[in-house]
């Protein structure tokens, strides 16, 4: 069986074979679209550049995929490091258990080394996270999750539809581009120029980010969702100069059951969160940070207080 698997770059016609490779792997839910659009989104109108994407084949059939999404991170004394995040893998369940992550894996990383890159960091769920610790990843720590109830009434889920900006938190408007000063990193942290804030937040092809602007020169930008059956406001992240203002706004005009966000600790932006009035969930952990370093960096990556991550850094839906 391994010697009739290839491993080979994918090309914009295996696009079809690799979304069902990864429903019939990973499912699909109507909240959860795994569409072409999507795809192209994250790997060809990525602002980093295109991703490396690695197809394993059984005779004509695609069975298995390895995403590699290009990112960068800057530093606080300026480095700009080159990274990749490893999403959308998946194994045709026909073929599991053969090899086939770990071929597609190895073989990504060889051409994210000859490329040049210098950090891998992904977010792995409960079950491939061992798997990447084998393959020499070290676990930075775990994400949890502010957040604020909302007493009132609160709008209704539809579980096969997610809540609209409109009817979650009436006081946004649509997310717009604006010339933001970004402050400086206090960690690692991605470079928020206007093409990626632009790429991150308006031309995502399924989540609509809304923008709570006050007087000042900046604004919190949320989204609408649901979890768990219950729905949610979260603050994805907090731009130029907004702070406590924006977060007091936010928890007061959403409609939704709560509002969530995350920020690194030692950020302005989670100081502003607390002192608008949200709190940590004690002992909830949503993601499990991890990072494979590929040259030699001058900063400790296994170390969560090396980073410098909002919750638009996490989730990339």
């Amino acid at each position: 069986m391994a010697d009739s698997v290839q491993i080979r770059p994918a090309t914009d016609g295996d696009t079809a074979e690799i979304l069902n490779v990864m429903r019939a792997a990973l499912g699909e839910t109507p909240l959860l679209k795994r569409t072409a659009g999507l795809f192209e989104w994250k790997h060809a109108k990525n602002p980093f550049g295109p991703s490396i994407v690695l197809v394993a084949e059984v005779g004509d059939r695609v069975v298995g995929v390895r995403s590699l999404m290009r990112w960068e991170l800057e530093s606080r004394d300026g480095a700009l490091y080159r990274c990749v995040r490893p999403v959308d893998t998946a194994t045709h369940p026909e073929f599991a258990r053969k090899g086939i992550f770990r071929r597609l894996t190895e073989s990504a990383l060889d051409v994210a080394r000859e490329d040049g890159v210098d950090l891998v960091f992904n977010t792995p769920n409960p079950k491939s996270f061992a798997g990447y610790v084998k393959m020499g990843w070290d676990e930075v720590g775990w994400i949890g999750a502010y957040i604020r109830p909302r007493l009132g009434k609160a709008i209704s889920v539809d579980p096969d539809e997610l809540p609209t900006l409109e009817q979650g938190i009436p006081a946004a408007d649509p997310y717009e581009p604006a010339a933001l000063v970004a402050r400086d990193p206090i960690g690692l942290r991605t470079p928020r120029t206007n093409r990626y804030l632009s790429w991150r937040f308006m031309e995502h092809p399924r989540a609509r980010y809304g923008w709570i602007k006050s007087s000042q020169e900046g604004g919190a930008v949320v989204r609408v969702s649901s979890r768990n059956g219950r729905s949610e406001t979260v603050v994805a992240d907090l731009l130029g100069e907004a702070g406590a203002r924006e977060i007091r706004e936010v928890t007061r005009s959403s409609r939704t059951r709560y509002v969530a966000t995350w920020f690194a600790p030692g950020t302005p932006e989670l100081r502003a969160a607390v002192s608008g009035g949200m709190f940590k969930v004690p002992g909830l952990k949503t993601l499990r940070l991890v990072a494979l370093p590929l040259s030699r960096l001058d900063i400790d990556v296994t170390d969560l207080r090396s980073w410098d991550f909002a919750t638009s850094d996490l989730e990339l839906l």
